[in-house]
């Protein structure tokens, strides 16, 4: 009961500061809106229903497995919603929709590279990712190798790219809510913040899957009933849409044509690597294999996911390209004066801007909810795959060396969760103004340069040595970062240099082969009798990676 007391008066509290802020929202950049009330009420059922769902996850999350894997008794179906919830956020459909609007098939490409992740996690690492591990994909990358040193390294790379994550998120977050529903930024950031702690400390992985399974089912369905009214304006031809489009686009027949993508190709191919392999070494994602039943679960979730998100990117492909004829052609969503003699308006919040005019305020409104609700599941996510890398891998395996109990070892989760949502509550802050692009794309450039070849080696080469896995990890992290630094998003928009030190934006087609290549060679090098026995546990390490046999198994089903 002292559970369900405090959810019910942090949810009063929320729910009475969203209706006493709710104020006018800015439209764009200047332009006034009036408080979407369906948008309030909406984003306060949703609310309702989690902070639900929340209380009774707490009644079932009793142990470590439970808080961090939900037991393994989650689904394959269930975990592919999951993971396409938490693939699947704000960014996606905001961003993307808002690419394709402006840059056609351009968009469409940039959607791939994201996509293209998911092949290389269904075939090379699904199965042996839920055979191996059990909390942390540390506890593969450490399987053969130097318990303390290696997940100390995999712990640091892995809070690095949360951050990095979670501060994006943050500002994203405040930005939207501030535009969607009239609050103040800083009350904006202070809610999402508290929420996520809620869902976390005391729903555990339980609470974050159902929040994420519901957050991709409303996702779906709004931008799959935006788009079918959408098109029901066209006959439902694609061929009527795509003509109208090059019509009024002021890129004309060049608007389904590759283009400014392809105009820089290291570039293009540094970032086709970053999202391609970044993909394969996020924390918050991988960490959802280890919350299924068996490795056949675990393929199936990746399938389920692939199908989830691939569906989404052409529901999005849709949005942006009907959004040019319905939203780019009407004076009342403009943005920003007429470019070639043409109206096109909209700018990032096209696919809101669409959602209203083809369905009025109640579709707005649930869109804006579900927008709300995606920002929830993504920060969730994140703030648990921090808090594990903190209470398991650094405190239970590298402090304690194994014997922490696990209520302690919950305890210090639940702290740690308290500790990164008050962090990125105040950074969030901190960097309102800041132009934060940047770190997405250092997250994913250090989950392609620091976790991904570790993770993938460790599994495939017996030859990886504790060493080597050390020297490839920090390599890959600190290249990845000092590129970053170095490039015009940081040292010339934040630091405010003339020009950049390093002249490309995406660091993953640099820092990925330094990280391999340091791995391979110090692991060449290294001829001690520890290298030795590490190598021979390869052969264990194998046979386990293939059958599942001594693999943890589901505890709890839900």
């Amino acid at each position: 009961m002292r559970v369900l007391n405090r959810i019910g008066l942090v949810l009063g509290l929320l729910a009475t500061s969203v209706m006493a802020h709710a104020g006018p929202a800015l439209d764009g950049i200047q332009e006034k809106q009036a408080t979407n009330w369906h948008a309030i009420i909406m984003f306060c059922l949703f609310v309702a229903l989690t902070m639900g769902i929340t209380y009774w996850a707490a009644g079932r999350t009793k142990s470590t497995s439970d808080f961090y894997t939900a037991g393994g008794g989650i689904t394959g179906f269930q975990n592919g919603l999951a993971i396409a919830g938490d693939y699947m956020s704000a960014a996606t459909l905001l961003g993307l929709s808002a690419m394709v609007y402006g840059q056609g098939y351009d968009g469409y490409i940039y959607m791939l590279a994201f996509f293209a992740g998911w092949p290389i996690i269904l075939f090379l690492m699904a199965e042996r990712l839920r055979n191996l591990g059990r909390f942390t994909f540390s506890d593969i990358t450490a399987y053969r190798l130097d318990q303390g040193s290696v997940r100390t390294m995999a712990a640091i790379s892995s809070l690095t790219v949360v951050c990095f994550y979670l501060l994006a998120q943050m500002v994203g977050a405040g930005q939207l809510i501030k535009l969607l529903f009239g609050l103040e930024y800083k009350i904006a950031i202070f809610s999402v913040g508290i929420l996520m702690m809620i869902y976390v400390i005391f729903g555990g992985m339980v609470a974050t899957t159902w929040v994420q399974i519901i957050k991709a089912c409303m996702l779906l369905i709004g931008g799959t009933l935006v788009a079918i009214l959408a098109m029901s304006r066209f006959g439902f031809s694609y061929s009527n849409v795509v003509q109208q489009a090059t019509a009024v686009h002021k890129l004309g027949p060049k608007l389904m044509y590759p283009g400014s993508l392809l105009a820089d190709p290291v570039t293009a191919i540094s970032l086709g690597l970053g999202l391609m392999f970044g993909t394969a070494g996020l924390p918050h994602i991988l960490m959802r294999f280890f919350t299924v039943t068996n490795a056949k679960e675990a393929r199936k979730s990746v399938l389920y996911a692939s199908g989830f998100v691939s569906y989404f990117f052409n529901v999005i492909f849709l949005l942006g390209l009907t959004g040019i004829i319905i939203v780019g052609q009407n004076g009342s969503f403009f943005e920003g004066g007429k470019i070639g003699g043409k109206l096109i308006g909209g700018g990032n919040m096209v696919a809101m801007h669409l959602a209203k005019a083809v369905g009025g305020n109640l579709l707005l409104g649930f869109l804006a909810a579900v927008a709300f609700a995606t920002i929830l599941a993504v920060v969730s996510g994140l703030a648990l795959a921090g808090a594990s890398a903190i209470s398991h891998d650094l405190y239970a395996r590298v402090i304690m060396k194994g014997k922490a109990s696990e209520t302690t070892e919950i305890k210090v989760s639940r702290i740690a969760v308290i500790c990164l949502g008050f962090i990125a509550i105040i950074l969030g802050i901190l960097f309102e103004k800041q132009n934060i692009a940047f770190m997405v794309g250092l997250a994913f450039g250090v989950a392609a340069a620091a976790n991904f070849p570790v993770l993938i080696l460790s599994m495939y080469w017996k030859g990886l040595t504790t060493r080597g896995a050390l020297w490839g990890g920090y390599g890959g992290l600190l290249s990845a970062v000092v590129f970053v630094v170095l490039s015009k998003s940081v040292w010339v928009d934040v630091i405010g240099r003339k020009a950049a030190l390093f002249p490309y934006g995406q660091p993953a087609i640099f820092a990925m082969p330094i990280a391999f290549l340091l791995a391979y060679i110090f692991s060449k090098i290294d001829g001690s009798e520890r290298a030795k026995q590490e190598i021979e546990a390869f052969e264990d390490q194998y046979v386990r990676g293939q059958t599942g046999f001594g693999a943890a198994g589901a505890t709890t089903k839900h």
